[in-house]
């Protein structure tokens, strides 16, 4: 699947029942999209991947309320997306953690096992993780603060995202400092 039918896809997806998160998503790609440079022949996977992170979400895909693994089954399902593509919507954002918080990520571990890919792992936290619900850029900081303001510091999310604040300060510091080299 190429990034142009990625975006379709997406679009059609979430953009009439959910324009914020179709805004979230949209904002995710342009992140991709300047990370080109630093990711040579991966690039067009980060943007694909990018663009589908959030599919799960949509009101039409939604089976177990866990949108990575969600998003995941109908790509695979559907045979809409490569692997990798595949295996990167299931994990973005340390979704293991918060697999782990719902009692899924047995399942999540199994059906998806995390891309050995480690920079276009780091490259998808950092373009989630860096990119308000609107779709405009931020820091890794502010995003955390703002996820765990909007589900609750107790809720599922708060605590999952709080585990993994560390870990998406690790990935960002990696990205940022690629992204230095290459200037």
């Amino acid at each position: 699947m190429s990034p142009d039918q990625a975006f379709e896809l997406s679009r059609s997806l979430l953009a009439e029942p959910l324009p914020r998160r179709w805004a979230h998503s949209q904002g995710v790609t342009a992140a991709a999209r300047r990370l080109a440079p630093i990711l040579g022949d991966h690039a067009d996977v980060l943007v694909t991947a990018a663009v589908l992170h959030d599919t799960g979400y949509s009101p039409t895909l939604v089976s177990t309320g866990f949108h990575p693994l969600d998003g995941a089954r109908y790509l695979r399902g559907h045979g809409q997306a490569d692997e990798l593509v595949v295996r990167l919507v299931a994990n973005h954002s340390f979704a293991l953690l918060e697999a782990e918080e719902r009692g899924l990520r047995e399942s999540l571990e199994a059906e998806f096992p995390l891309p050995d890919q480690g920079a276009l792992v780091d490259a998808l936290v950092y373009c989630d993780m860096t990119t308000t619900p609107a779709g405009e850029p931020t820091s890794h900081g502010e995003r955390i603060t703002e996820i765990v303001g909007r589900y609750g510091p107790d809720s599922v999310v708060g605590r999952f995202i709080r585990r993994a604040e560390p870990e998406i300060g690790k990935a960002a510091e990696r990205i940022e400092s690629r992204l230095a080299e290459c200037r």
